[in-house]
């Protein structure tokens, strides 16, 4: 299997003793701003275009969510770069206030082990700003790592992937969707209760409940299960950034690995025509039931036939078996892994301790369940979601997940010597390098970043360089000493 570029971004839930949602995007601004670590400010917007739509025309606007206009009561409006904040990381990561939540988009990587290490540094990067936020204000500062407030609004833990243009919109469409589906079955944070569709006393996903159309280029309100924005951050003639926001955000590396790494499956799957075939009357509500039904929820395809999520998966499972075996031992990992869960599952009353160390709503649910059993109560929602809220705090000594991985009821954390080095650097040769060796070296010389593109004053003047998202960037780039040097190695990689 061909290696995939691939980043993921974070909108975490903030919360500010003392304040409310009039103050919230203030706060988070304030947050991203305290960062403590090198970086640079701001970010290079020319080259995105968030209403194109793969499908070949551009939204006149995109829609916002009503609630959101809650958080801008009675506040002055801020010009554009001063809202969002943005800081350019020593590890080539972004970190900008998105819509009242901090928000870290990790470096590209190419493996998902990498990206589970970077996105476990973009969490000690956000509680590290919001603890030196909270003692230059001294006032409580939390952040989650979660998907929903509580009280109907939806935060994204969004993925990117780079494809070929080739592919297009209806084989994407068609390969990655019922993925997108059925993964939550084995990748879902979980979450008591339910905000909106169906009610429930628990699901196996935050994010599933808020999409409710099949495909469209919208983020913040009438969400599909499959996003359309064209947005490549590339070369447009080359590349599609598949843009996915219908995943969660999941406090376990395992169940992150997990989900990028069946998208990248069906990806290539269907690069090779191999892609299984189901074709779904309804995502929308196909992914909700999966999310809701904790079992093999009947999916109804367009034919009038029904699946279940674990036919999905199995079937996708198996067809990369037969098309990757011997190619790549990680893909053989995951695989073998993904059945593994598959195979729990069937097994659940015998085996839940085994699964709740690899699915994290598992882990979740049973963590509730011992609540109320150690208790000697009955279930009780508002206690529940208290219970899963508190999962997902990120301060140091206070999460329950952490708590969780220390009586080893889930699998171990990741090794922090590992994380803490993503903090300040990029381990794969992506152009993230670029950025990095940019912000650490030269910060000086940097006039204007973005994910695809990179402006240096050199001693010629400014120049913007086009990074390319598939090279290599070592060698020349890696041992420059001078911003010109770094300019003259990025133009001929």
């Amino acid at each position: 299997m061909r290696p995939i570029l691939c980043g993921l971004e974070t909108e975490y839930g903030l919360e500010v003793a003392g304040s409310g949602p009039s103050e919230q995007s203030d706060h988070a601004r304030a947050v991203v701003e305290s960062h403590p670590g090198p970086c640079v400010v701001g970010w290079d917007y020319r080259h995105e275009s968030p209403r194109r739509d793969l499908r070949g025309f551009s939204l006149e606007r995109l829609a916002h969510d009503d609630r959101d206009a809650v958080y801008d009561l009675g506040r002055a409006p801020l010009p554009a770069h001063v809202e969002r904040a943005d800081r350019v990381l020593a590890n080539g990561a972004r970190l900008y206030n998105d819509h009242g939540h901090p928000e870290y988009s990790t470096p590209e990587c190419l493996s998902s082990r990498e990206l589970a290490l970077h996105e476990a540094a973009g969490d000690r990067i956000v509680a590290q700003a919001a603890q030196a936020y909270a003692q230059r204000i001294g006032r409580d500062v939390r952040v989650y790592k979660n998907n929903s407030d509580g009280h109907g609004a939806s935060y994204g833990a969004h993925e990117n992937y780079l494809v070929p243009r080739s592919l297009g919109f209806a084989r994407l469409y068609r390969a990655v969707t019922p993925i997108l589906v059925a993964r939550s079955l084995i990748c879902g944070a979980g979450k008591a209760r339910s905000e909106q569709g169906a009610p429930c006393r628990f699901q196996a996903s935050q994010r599933a409940e808020f999409l409710t159309q099949p495909a469209n280029a919208e983020t913040l309100t009438n969400r599909p299960v499959f996003n359309t924005r064209d947005e490549p951050h590339a070369s447009r003639q080359a590349w599609i950034r598949l843009h996915v926001i219908a995943g969660d955000a999941t406090m376990s590396a395992h169940c992150t690995r997990r989900r990028v790494d069946l998208v990248k499956t069906a990806i290539a799957l269907e690069e090779r025509g191999l892609a299984p075939a189901w074709d779904l009357a309804n995502p929308g509500a196909a992914i909700e039931a999966t999310s809701k039904d904790l079992g093999d929820a009947r999916l109804v395809l367009a034919d009038g036939a029904e699946t279940t999520p674990t036919r999905i998966l199995r079937s996708y499972l198996e067809a990369a078996v037969d098309a990757f075996s011997g190619e790549d031992p990680f893909e053989a990992e995951l695989v073998a892994n993904a059945r593994e869960c598959l195979r729990l599952l069937d097994h659940l009353a015998d085996r839940t301790r085994e699964f709740c160390a690899q699915v994290e709503w598992a882990a979740k649910l049973a963590m509730i369940e011992g609540f109320f059993q150690a208790e000697g109560t009955e279930f009780e929602p508002a206690t529940a979601a208290s219970l899963d809220l508190a999962f997902h705090h990120l301060s140091e000594g206070e999460g329950l997940y952490p708590a969780l991985q220390a009586e080893g009821l889930v699998a171990p954390p990741l090794d922090l010597s590992e994380v803490e080095a993503r903090e300040r650097t990029v381990f794969e040769p992506t152009r993230a390098v670029a950025r990095s060796i940019a912000i650490t070296r030269f910060p000086e010389a940097v006039r204007e970043t973005s994910w695809g593109t990179l402006t240096l004053h050199t001693s010629r003047g400014p120049l913007e360089i086009m990074l390319d998202p598939i090279a290599e960037y070592a060698g020349a780039v890696q041992e420059a000493r001078t911003a010109d040097e770094l300019a003259e190695a990025l133009k001929t990689t």
